[in-house]
Order: C-alpha cells, then sequence, then structure tokens
C-alpha cells in the first residue's frame, strides 16, 4: 500500500507545506517548555519543561517510531531554527569523511542517558530549558557551518536513537518504479530542484541525507521529511506499508550506508539502543540505588558521578561486549561456519536486537506517559497563570493523572513480549541465511541473549521505583 495514494491523508502528506507546519507547531511547544522551565515554578510535576519531556515527549516519541515512522524528526522545530540560520550564514564546509559514521551521535546518546540519571532531570525544569536552548544552539552552529543535514545525520543523539528504531516501523520511503528511475536523468530526489515561479525562485530540496532512492533500502537515516517526494518531477515517490524489521536482513549495498555487515558503528548503536533501554529503566528502581551504594562503599566515594559512570559501564560496554561475542564465538563453532568474521556475525546478530530494545523502550516510557497521560492539562493551566498571570485556562487540576499502573502493565508485558518476538525472529532469518546448514544450532546462543535479557526486562518492571535526586548516595 502506498499512503500517498489515498484520498485524504495521501493529500495532507503531499502538501508541500505539511512539514514546516508540524516544525511550527513544535517551535511554538518548545519555546513554550523553554519559558516556562526558565521562569516557572521549579517543581518537576507543575512545570512544562519536565512535564512535557520526561512524561509525554518521550512516550509519544517511540510510539511514533511503532505506529507511523520517524515522525519526530519529521517536525523537529531545530531544522526550522537552522534553515532560518542559513538565510544568514551559508554552510561552506563538508563533514570531514573521516567522521562520516555514528560514532559522535552514540557517544552523545550514551552521554544524555547518563546526564538525565546523574541530575535528574525530570525533575529539574531550568535545566531542561537549557537541554533544549543547548541543542537548538548545536544544530545551528553545526548545519551552519556544514552543507546537508549532517547535525541530523552524524551529530544528533536523539536522531541516531530514532533511526535505529524505525526500522521497525510499518512505512518507508520507496520507488513507485525502478524502471522511471532509471530513465531519470536530472535525480532531484537527491539534487533537488530550482523553479522560477514569478516573482519566486523556488527552491525544492532533495535529500539532504544523501538518500539516493533508486539504491535507497529501509529507514535508516531517513527522517521522513518528504523533500523527496515534492523534488520527484516523476511523481514516482512511495511511502510504503512494509514489514517492520525486513531491511535489517538486506545485506546489499544501500545509497549512503553501504553494507550493515561492514557497519560496526550500527552494530554498536543497536547495542547502545537495546541495553540502554534496560539500564535507563533500571537506573530508576529501589535495586540500582541499593547497588549503587554498594559501588560507592567498593569504590570509597561519596559523589554518584563515579558510581553512575562504573555502573553504565559495566551496562553498556562491559556485559554486553561479553554476552555478544560469546555468543558470536559459539555460532561460528557450531553452525559450521568458522570462517566466518567475528565482526560481521556479531554486526548482522547484533541487529537482531532492535525489536527487544523497542520493546522495552516502549515498555518504560508507555508507563510513564498512560500513568502520568492527564497531567499536562494541570501542567498546562499552572503555565498560563505563571506567564499571562490570570487562570485563561481555569484553576489547575492537579488531580488529574492518568491510568492506574495496575492497568499498565499488561500494556508493558505485551510490548516486551511482542519485541522479544520480533527478536527471535531476526535472528532465526539470520542464521537460517548465513548458517544453512545447521540454522537452528547456530541461533541456539543468540536465542538465549534474547530469552535472557527478556526475563531481565521483565524482572526490572517488577521492581518498586525509588526517588532519585536526594544530594548525592553516600
Amino acid at each position: 500500500m502506498d499512503l500517498l495514494r489515498l484520498p485524504i491523508l495521501g493529500s495532507m502528506l503531499r502538501w508541500r507545506h505539511i512539514r514546516v507546519s508540524l516544525q511550527i507547531v513544535m517551535l511554538v511547544i518548545a519555546a513554550s517548555v523553554v519559558v516556562h522551565g526558565l521562569f516557572g515554578p521549579q517543581i518537576g510535576p507543575r512545570n512544562l519543561a519536565t512535564v512535557l519531556t520526561s512524561i509525554h515527549w518521550r512516550g509519544l516519541l517511540v510510539i511514533g517510531l511503532l505506529v507511523a515512522g520517524n515522525v519526530f524528526c519529521t517536525a523537529c522545530p531545530m531544522i526550522l531554527a537552522r534553515d532560518a540560520a542559513r538565510r544568514i550564514a551559508e554552510p561552506r564546509f563538508s563533514w570531514p569523511r573521516r567522521l562520516r559514521r555514528k560514532w559522535i551521535g552514540i557517544g552523545l546518546l550514551i552521554l544524555v542517558l547518563f546526564s538525565y540519571e546523574l541530575f535528574d532531570l525530570w525533575e529539574l525544569p531550568a535545566a531542561t530549558a537549557w537541554v533544549i536552548l543547548g541543542y537548538f544552539g548545536l544544530a545551528i552552529v553545526v548545519d551552519v557551518l556544514f552543507k546537508g543535514a549532517a547535525f541530523c545525520k552524524y551529530v544528533c543523539p536523539i536522531g541516531q536513537f530514532n533511526f535505529i528504531g524505525s526500522t521497525m516501523s510499518p512505512v518507508e520511503v520507496g520507488v513507485r518504479s525502478h524502471d522511471i528511475c532509471r530513465s531519470c536523468r536530472t535525480s532531484d530526489c537527491i539534487k533537488g530542484q530550482r523553479s522560477v515561479i514569478q516573482p519566486l525562485h523556488v527552491i525544492t530540496r532533495g535529500c539532504e541525507l544523501g538518500l539516493f532512492l533508486p539504491t535507497k533500502a529501509g529507514n535508516l537515516d531517513c527522517t521522513l521529511c518528504l523533500d523527496c517526494v515534492h523534488a520527484c518531477p516523476h511523481n514516482n515517490v512511495a511511502l510504503e506499508v512494509r514489514l517492520p524489521g525486513l531491511e535489517l536482513l538486506q545485506t546489499g549495498r544501500r545509497s549512503s550506508i553501504g553494507r550493515l555487515l561492514q557497519r560496526a558503528d550500527l552494530a554498536a548503536l543497536a547495542v547502545v539502543f537495546t541495553f540502554g533501554a534496560l539500564v535507563n529503566a533500571f537506573a530508576m528502581t529501589a535495586p540500582a540505588f541499593a547497588m549503587e551504594h554498594r559501588l560507592a562503599t567498593v569504590l570509597h566515594v561519596q559523589s554518584e558521578a563515579p558510581v553512575l559512570a562504573a555502573l553504565f559501564f559495566m551496562a553498556l560496554l562491559l556485559i554486553p561486549v561479553a554476552l555478544l561475542l560469546g555468543a558470536t564465538a559459539i555460532t561460528r563453532l557450531v553452525g559450521g561456519n568458522p570462517e566466518r568474521s567475528i565482526r560481521g556475525g556479531l554486526s548482522q546478530f547484533a541487529l537482531a536486537l532492535i525489536p527487544l530494545g523497542l520493546g522495552m523502550w516502549l515498555a518504560h516510557y508507555g508507563y510513564h506517559l498512560l500513568t502520568g497521560l492527564l497531567t499536562i492539562v494541570p501542567a498546562t493551566q499552572s503555565a498560563a497563570i505563571d506567564l499571562v498571570g490570570t487562570a485563561v485556562l481555569g484553576e489547575p487540576l492537579w488531580g488529574w493523572t492518568g491510568l492506574p499502573p495496575g492497568s499498565v502493565y499488561p500494556i508493558q508485558l505485551g510490548f516486551l513480549i511482542l519485541g522479544a518476538c520480533g527478536s527471535i525472529a531476526l535472528v532465526q532469518a539470520t542464521s537460517s541465511r548465513d548458517y544453512p546448514e545447521r540454522p537452528t544450532i547456530a541461533a541456539a546462543p543468540w536465542l538465549v541473549v534474547i530469552v535472557a535479557l527478556a526475563i531481565l526486562a521483565i524482572w526490572i518492571l517488577n521492581q518498586p521505583m525509588d526517588m532519585r535526586g536526594l544530594g548525592g548516595i553516600g
């Protein structure tokens, strides 16, 4: 199914101004969050900065990935800000070739997860506002200096999160007819086009992330901006419904990405995405707090920073490396293909963890969203009083919260089991392709890893949450 051909939805998606309209809405929301975060009450549950980001934005982001694809990158207000800045200073440089991998974005993603736990940003409205302002500033600086969408492709940690998560999305930008692409001589989908509509010179952008549609495969690096839809002179771009995760089994070369088996950075991103989901949820539980106390005793420190750093080091590096390298080595031995490189096997099977990771993010962030769904109402009413001076939206209804936690747990469990089943299916398919003589035996070590991680995730979901931000752990 091509969503662009549907009567009403297709017309909306093909509207030339749909993206900028969404960006303006998100920019207004971001501005409101920043203003209230800086000048409103510095109480987490009563400030838009903390309520919207920690409860609603995070939950809607992962649900958007599951249902519709990379919609939050589509509506990203930072691109609107950088476009305005580029009218003043046009970029002159190309992103350095040596940095054309995801390592910077992976490092920043880990830093974001670490900082969120260390500084307890969910209860610090002003700090949250400054983080948003810093994010805007970084996006503007990078994209005013470098051509294309360098910030989105190589730097933005949320973008990297969305790219890897969108491999599980049910839609994908593709072409309707490859024959039409082969006969095309302009390649406007990637180059863009300029036209004159008196008295204006109209510029239609091509893909700023370098995804040439005839050789594009999957959602990796795609922000779902639909610029290619408007740029294609042959109306040959489709927004297709597809099987989530299937792109991870494709071994051929793809535009701007190359071969997945040769991209250690994408495998590392998948690992951080999956194990980051576990450590992000675990860090807010009582057992995690108790573990930090024990680590502090062992390390003889009073500050939380080194203890939390040690926890992240173990959860995002030591444990994943031990588990995945061990599983890869055993698979090579029992699968009857010992000549296969460890790097290639690890890269391919690591991508199979993505469904489980997304299931855990959905279970965790979905919990906060559903149990605090209605808190946006009193927070907005309070913001109106703080910023306008009168109760134009009425007195805050602080009793409005969301669903009871007990009714949300089955939904969490469903997300997690669905993700685990997706990972199991990808492992089986990968093993059947790479180890056709012994597919079940070759898949066994990875199935053990997935089941163990799923059990760990269920255990984490059943742990009591612990109050953080108490000024240290000593």
